[in-house]
């Protein structure tokens, strides 16, 4: 009779459980778990229990919930057969899956209801389609499944009318981390970042395992300019995650917006190694690979993207042009590439910009015209323009030795910054337009920034020597010819030293020395020239070709020409 009696409860437990789980409205979320797992005396209040506390484990939506969800539901037979576990361990999968994609799970066979609405809901957002809950629904889950459609939706306006029913669905379930984390994706996809920031903070306070709201906050993060900051969190979030796919790949992204460019490099290869079809990781890696000037691994890089989209994409075409201009020195085939994407994307300052530092660099008359009519466009576009565009003003004022014309633009560029190159070209403006005290003091200054700069050096002595302090200019010199290696660099400090020999021979001998180190040192071979020129000495010709071939229009030289040619 004891056996017979256990049976008929079993019965009736088993009945219970399936008359709870059919018809599409199920039990809305308790707000407290339910602990004790009934056993199969326990009748109606324990088959209540059991799928409350399944539905509260399963709306909390941690990844560590979920799982629990699961192995509950696992460990109940008489639930795993029923609609009710059938449904609810399809909605465990399909969270998992889709927000939790890194997080180990042992794989279940899903086996859904069909005719329940959490698979409409479910079937439909898989076909990018959102099925908003119904309008008398007091159902967390409807309320959550139906905006899962925003994990493969950006666009403003779509993820904007979400936003009403995540607001109240998070009234249903406070408790939960899903409703506050998709409002977070609304909020940043619709570009409002504070709000965005708000609620993925939220999420983490409620549950430190939510690792996709930390993605979220770096993300929201990066696009405010605190990369610094989103690369700390997600380095922290690493430690304790450290196999995850997908803070790897958020990280890699921070470093590239942070243009580390070498820790780019080596966190997109490792996310690559694992997933060699993310094409946009794919593109960025290009990016980094020709920032590091590495060109036949980005021209790969670009090769694989191509194969697998239509290469109408902007930044696809921009690494193009610059692979080719600065990779291959094909000029002709970078502007090719550069003419399309201003035909496409006129307004993009970027492209603009270096376009025109393309044809201003050209040997062609017509090109350089049409460079520095792309600039002239630009600065009259704006009150204000871009710092690149006065940079490349101030290099075309530069090559055609327009110093009164320069003085400007490196005014305004030092107003912004100081920075070495910056600091020479001041030099070399002040020293082209005679104030030599000017430009001492700006030769001094990129000396002191960075004594082992060869470079700064050169521009230091020749600066001394322009104002008199030949003493100071001499030992620099020697110092540094006891520590150069030969070449180039030498050979100026050579020429340098040479400018400091009042008699003949010393003279010649530096010139000679600083030849013999760099045979094609300009300024080496206009003193030679200029040497013999004063001698009236015939070997004067042939240095004066040499320095001609060199630089065929050096103003310098071409008071000469009439007379030699």
């Amino acid at each position: 009779m004891k056996n017979v009696g256990i049976m008929i409860a079993v019965f009736f437990l088993v009945v219970l459980l399936i008359t709870a789980c059919t018809g599409t409205q199920l039990m809305p979320s308790p707000s407290t778990f339910l602990s004790a797992v009934p056993s199969a005396t326990e009748g109606t209040a324990g088959a209540r229990g059991v799928t409350d506390e399944i539905r509260s484990l399963i709306e909390i939506g941690t990844p560590e919930s979920l799982l629990q969800a699961s192995d509950l539901i696992r460990s109940m037979p008489a639930v795993t057969a029923t609609e009710f576990g059938r449904t609810m361990n399809m909605v465990i999968v399909t969270f998992i899956h889709q927000i939790y994609p890194d997080t180990p799970f042992q794989e279940q066979t899903v086996d859904p209801v069909q005719t329940h609405r959490y698979t409409k809901i479910i079937n439909d957002v898989k076909q990018g389609l959102w099925t908003p809950p119904l309008a008398s629904s007091q159902d967390y889950l409807e309320y959550i499944l139906s905006c899962l459609v925003i994990l493969s939706e950006t666009r403003r306006e779509q993820v904007l009318r979400l936003e009403p029913y995540l607001i109240q669905a998070g009234a249903l379930n406070s408790n939960s981390v899903l409703a506050p984390y998709f409002l977070g994706l609304v909020y940043e996809y619709s570009g409002d970042m504070n709000k965005a920031s708000d609620k993925y903070e939220q999420v983490c306070r409620l549950s430190a395992q939510m690792y996709p709201a930390v993605l979220g906050l770096a993300r929201v993060m990066i696009n405010t300019g605190r990369t610094q900051e989103a690369i700390r969190i997600l380095q922290d979030m690493l430690t304790k995650q450290p196999d995850y796919t997908s803070i790897k790949r958020q990280l890699a992204i921070a470093y590239y917006e942070h243009k580390d460019w070498d820790r780019a490099e080596s966190a997109t290869r490792e996310v690559l190694e694992r997933n060699t079809k993310d094409s946009d990781l794919v593109l960025i890696r290009a990016h980094i690979l020709v920032e590091l000037g590495r060109f036949s691994q980005a021209q790969q890089a670009l090769d694989a993207y191509a194969s697998a989209n239509n290469g109408n994409n902007n930044l696809y075409l921009f690494l193009r042009a610059r692979v080719q201009n600065e990779g291959f020195h094909n000029r002709d085939a970078a502007l090719n590439y550069l003419r399309s994407l201003l035909r496409s994307s006129p307004s993009e300052d970027e492209i603009v910009i270096y376009t025109a530092r393309v044809l201003m660099d050209s040997p062609r008359a017509d090109e350089g015209n049409e460079g520095r009519a792309l600039l002239q466009k630009l600065v009259a576009g704006t009150k204000e323009p871009p710092l690149e565009v006065i940079a490349l003003l101030l290099k075309d004022a530069l090559r055609q030795e327009a110093w009164q014309e320069a003085e400007p633009y490196i005014n305004y560029i030092l107003m912004q910054r100081r920075l070495p190159d910056d600091l020479l070209d001041a030099y070399t403006v002040e020293h082209g337009v005679g104030n030599t005290a000017q430009a001492l003091s700006y030769a001094r200054e990129l000396y002191e920034q960075d004594s082992s700069n060869e470079e700064g050096s050169i521009v230091y002595i020749t600066a001394l020597i322009d104002t008199g302090r030949t003493d100071e200019a001499r030992s620099l010199i020697e110092s540094k010819l006891s520590t150069v290696t030969p070449g180039p660099m030498k050979s100026r400090y050579y020429y340098q030293r040479s400018r400091l020999q009042r008699g003949d021979d010393l003279l010649l001998s530096n010139l000679r020395s600083s030849l013999f180190e760099d045979a094609r040192n300009l300024d080496a071979l206009i003193a030679m020239f200029e040497f013999y020129h004063r001698k009236k000495d015939s070997r004067a010709l042939s240095y004066l070709k040499q320095a001609l071939a060199l630089s065929p229009d050096n103003p310098q030289l071409q008071r000469y020409k009439a007379d030699y040619l």
